[in-house]
């Protein structure tokens, strides 16, 4: 009997990621699968909810709405800082996250928009927030999670070896 995908398991799926209009947003053809552990947020809900229960070989189609995916867009839009004010090694290109500290110790993920001279426009929201995303998926494997993957909180690679915190 094969492993079905559940809480504490690591699943490894190939995905492609197309938005409504058709065009490819992500995927993971051509190059590895990607794993993840499951029940720990290390992807949206939305497909994490449709993994639950699927075995090795099985493929689908997900249809995840903004409020299981990315979130419905919010704030104000993009805002403007200089250039200067970015670390010297931090890598400035669209679509970047810059993680940042909040006033009060906590932490929020910022993206970057756009890039213009020695202007730099980030925004709260992710880049796909507000999007209805639409994943064609095949389940590669499904295995049981070893102890360090569980204490860390995400997958340790295909294997469960690999291991870097490179985020």
């Amino acid at each position: 009997m094969s492993l079905s995908l559940a809480d504490g398991c690591v699943g490894i799926i190939h995905y492609t990621l197309t938005n409504d209009a058709g065009e490819v947003l992500d995927s993971s053809a051509g190059g590895d699968p990607l794993p993840y552990l499951h029940g720990h947020h290390n992807i949206v809900p939305g497909l994490e909810g449709a993994l639950a229960g699927k075995t090795t070989g099985d493929t689908f189609k997900v249809v995840v709405p903004p409020a299981e995916g990315y979130g419905d867009k919010s704030g104000d839009g993009p805002e403007r800082v200089r250039r200067s004010e970015f670390p010297k090694d931090f890598p400035i290109e669209e679509g970047q996250p810059v993680p940042v500290e909040t006033a009060d110790g906590g932490h929020l993920t910022l993206w970057i928009t756009a890039v213009k001279g020695a202007w730099v426009w980030v925004d709260m929201n992710h880049p796909l927030a507000g999007e209805t995303l639409n994943f064609d998926v095949e389940v590669v494997a499904v295995r049981e999670a070893i102890a360090a993957e569980l204490e860390h909180g995400h997958a340790h690679g295909i294997d469960g070896n690999a291991h870097h915190h490179g985020h």
